[in-house]
C-alpha cells in the first residue's frame, strides 16, 4: 500500500500517549476520538491529525449511533484503514464501527472476550483452562443450585467493569440474595464466583496469532481487591526469570490468547494461584496495555515500551508485514504505589540508586525500582511499603464506578 494508513484511536481515559507518538512516527495519519471532557488535556497534539470528540463516553446504542453517523460522515472525505481502543471501556466502541464498516480487526463476538468477565470464564472453561466456580445471575434456579453446590465466600463482580471496581464480597446465600435485590434491573450485568485465596499474577504481553511475541509476567503483593477494599498500597514485582511460575504462566497466557481469539494485540491478562490447591486459575484479560503504570514497569523490566511497540504491530499488520519485537532485558523492576494524605508529597528520602522513575500525581506518591536482583527490589518494596504506610499513606473507599 503506497498511501499512508489512517488509524482512529478511541479512548475516553488520557492515557495511549506513547501509542499515538509511535503511530505517527510509523508515517501514518492518526485520528483521535476521545471524551468531550479531555478536548484540553495534555495530549501529544504533534502526533494526532485531527481530534473528534464524544459528549459522553457511555456504551449505549444512542451513543453508538452518534459515533456511527459521525464515522460516516467522516469516510465521506477521509478512509479509515483501522480502528484501536486505547482503554478497557472503549473496546466495544471499536469493536461495534468496525463490524459497521466492515474495518479489519476484532469484531463484536471476539470483543466479548476481553471485555465482558461471564464471556472470559464461559470461553476459558469451554478450552479448559481452570477457572474459579461461576455462574451467571439470570436465573434464580441456576444461582439457587450454584449456591448448593460451590462454597462461599463468593464476589459478585460487574461484566464489564476493570479492575476491582464495583466487586461485592458475600459469606452466605443470604447475603448473596440481598445483593442481587439491590442491583435491580442491572442484576444480569454482573456473575458470581467463588472467592479463592492466592497469589495474583499477571502477564503483559504482545500477542501475533496467539503466540507471544512477547510476555513478561509479575506478581501482586497485595492483590487488587485487597488493595481497593481494604486501603492498602499497590505493589507488584516481576517473577524470577526461567522459574516455575514464569514457564507455567507464559504457556497459559498463551493458550488464554489463542482460545480467545487473538489475532494481534497488547494484552493485560491476571491469573491466581489458588492456596488451597496450588493450581493456576484464569481471572479477566483484555485487549490493551496495563494500567496502574505497570507498562512504565515492564518497560524498565524490559526495555519495551508496551504502547509504542503495539502500534508498530498494528501498523505492521495493517501493510501485511512481519513483526518483530525488540530484544528483552531481563532487569527485575518492582513499583510501589499509594495515595497520599499530601499533595505534592516529598519523596526525596527515597534515595535508592534503584529507584528510576516516580509518580507526580496529586495526592498519590509512587516508583518503580530496577535491579538485576530480584531480592534487592522485594527488600526495597517491603522497606518503602513501611515507610509510605506510616508517613505518608492515606486510603479512599473503592468507586462503584470506574475512574483512572
Amino acid at each position: 500500500m503506497s498511501r499512508p494508513l489512517s488509524f482512529l484511536c478511541i479512548t475516553c481515559y488520557l492515557k495511549g500517549q506513547d501509542f499515538l507518538r509511535a503511530c505517527k512516527a510509523a508515517g501514518n495519519t492518526v485520528y483521535l476520538l476521545t471524551a468531550k471532557k479531555l478536548e484540553n488535556a495534555d495530549w501529544p497534539r504533534e502526533s494526532v491529525d485531527e481530534f473528534f470528540y464524544l459528549e459522553t463516553d457511555e456504551n449505549t446504542p444512542d451513543n453508538f449511533d452518534k459515533m456511527e453517523k459521525g464515522l460516516a460522515w467522516l469516510m465521506r472525505s477521509k478512509r479509515i484503514d483501522r480502528i484501536v481502543s486505547l482503554d478497557d471501556f472503549d473496546v466495544e466502541k471499536a469493536a461495534y464501527l468496525r463490524e459497521t464498516f466492515r474495518i479489519p480487526g476484532m469484531g463484536q463476538t471476539t470483543a466479548r472476550h476481553f471485555r465482558d468477565k461471564l464471556a472470559m470464564r464461559m470461553k476459558a472453561e469451554e478450552a479448559g483452562i481452570n477457572v474459579p466456580a461461576f455462574a451467571p445471575l439470570f436465573n434464580d434456579e441456576v444461582v439457587h443450585e450454584y449456591t448448593q453446590r460451590v462454597a462461599p465466600p463468593w464476589v459478585v463482580k460487574p461484566r464489564a467493569e476493570a479492575s476491582a471496581t464495583g466487586i461485592k464480597k458475600v459469606h452466605s446465600s443470604e447475603e448473596l440474595w440481598a445483593v442481587l435485590e439491590s442491583l435491580g434491573g442491572d442484576r444480569h450485568r454482573y456473575l458470581v464466583e467463588q472467592f479463592k485465596p492466592g497469589d495474583v499474577y499477571h502477564a503483559d504481553a504482545l500477542t501475533v496469532d496467539g503466540k507471544n511475541t512477547f510476555c513478561r509476567i509479575s506478581k501482586y503483593l497485595d492483590t487488587p481487591f485487597e488493595v481497593a477494599h481494604g486501603g492498602g498500597i499497590f505493589r507488584s514485582a516481576t517473577v524470577p526469570f526461567g522459574g516455575e511460575e514464569d514457564e507455567a504462566l507464559q504457556a497459559l497466557n498463551a493458550k488464554v490468547m489463542k482460545a480467545f481469539g487473538m489475532r494481534f494485540s497488547a494484552s493485560h491478562t491476571e491469573f491466581i494461584r489458588a492456596k488451597e490447591d496450588g493450581k493456576y486459575y484464569f481471572l479477566e484479560t483484555s485487549s490493551r496495555v496495563g494500567g496502574a503504570h505497570l507498562a512504565e514497569m515492564v518497560e524498565y523490566s524490559s526495555g519495551i515500551n508496551l504502547w509504542a511497540e503495539w502500534a508498530r504491530l498494528e501498523t505492521a499488520m495493517a501493510k501485511g508485514h512481519a513483526y518483530e519485537v525488540p530484544t528483552a532485558k531481563k532487569d527485575h523492576a518492582g513499583i510501589i504505589v499509594s495515595l497520599s494524605r499530601f499533595e505534592q508529597p516529598d519523596d526525596t528520602s527515597f534515595a535508592a540508586p534503584e529507584v528510576v522513575w516516580r509518580l507526580y500525581k496529586p495526592y498519590h506518591i509512587g516508583m518503580i525500582l530496577r535491579s538485576g536482583e530480584r531480592e534487592r527490589v522485594l527488600e526495597l518494596l517491603d522497606q518503602y511499603a513501611e515507610r509510605i504506610h506510616r508517613d505518608f499513606h492515606a486510603s479512599a473507599p473503592v468507586p462503584d464506578k470506574p475512574h483512572d
